[in-house]
């Protein structure tokens, strides 16, 4: 099966200073959001503030700034503190494994979520980061899925032993969880990694895994091949002694009805 078709990743085929720079950076994108979310927290504690009114309410204008805004809201620092962590997470994996298309992954994942909740949610206020988690870890789980790469596969079951208990979230069990927030953000992360499947993140391969498959390739040619030539043989040969018995049979015939 495809699935099982995985190998090591080829390190000496890396450059290691770009590598690092890229690390670096990978680091540093998710890093700005999570000390923004923790300077909007510590504003609101600190000037006994609240900026609830700055959410997500579903189809009400003043609601629509809450699709940018939302993210950044958090109830409590229990909220935050369960949001910053997987966020920081995936966030980093994105970019650093997807590069190019990490930023518009991301902020589609962003827009797309709030949007959706935007329309479909309850008549509430809609706060917090866990809607773009959710997709961040739907993203990640569907796509190491659906690629042949080692890393992603690791990366999807660390995202599922870690948050597998998160399907639960996209129900409405809690009245007090925005579970259309976890929903639609899962559904996002869901689209966005079906969609972008096509884009190429694997490393080169080793030459014997080329081989490997040629091999693989030319055994399958030759299995399919064999049974159809030894088939096709048969039926000739059947043929051309189904045709002479015949022809003698005639010729029998013809003599015997010759005076």
């Amino acid at each position: 099966m495809k699935i099982f078709n995985y190998y090591p990743h080829d390190t000496s085929l890396d450059d290691k200073e770009l590598e690092k720079k890229i690390f670096r950076h990978s680091l540093l994108f998710p890093s700005i959001f999570i000390a923004l979310f923790w300077l909007v927290k510590l504003v609101e504690s600190g000037f006994d503030l609240s900026f609830v009114q700055f959410g997500i309410y579903p189809l009400n204008f003043n609601g629509l700034p809450g699709i940018i805004l939302s993210p950044f809201i958090h109830s409590g620092y229990s909220h935050l503190i369960s949001n910053s962590i997987p966020f920081f997470i995936l966030l980093f994996a994105l970019v650093y494994f997807y590069r190019k298309y990490a930023y518009r992954i991301f902020f589609l994942i962003f827009l797309m979520s709030g949007i959706c909740v935007w329309l479909a949610g309850r008549e509430a206020w809609h706060i917090g980061a866990s809607g773009v988690v959710y997709g961040l870890a739907a993203f990640h789980f569907t796509s190491g899925v659906i690629r042949n790469d080692v890393r992603l596969l690791t990366l999807a079951v660390v995202v599922v032993f870690l948050y597998g208990s998160m399907v639960w979230g996209m129900m409405p069990i809690d009245p007090k969880i925005s579970w259309e927030s976890h929903l639609w953000g899962a559904v996002s992360g869901v689209l966005l990694a079906v969609y972008y499947r096509k884009y190429n993140i694997r490393r080169k391969q080793f030459d014997w895994e080329n081989e490997l498959e040629e091999e693989t390739t030319e055994t399958e040619v030759e299995q399919q091949v064999t049974p159809e030539n030894s088939t096709s043989t048969s039926m000739q040969s059947s043929e051309s002694i189904s045709f002479y018995s015949s022809s003698t049979a005639l010729e029998y015939e013809e003599n015997l009805k010759e005076p």
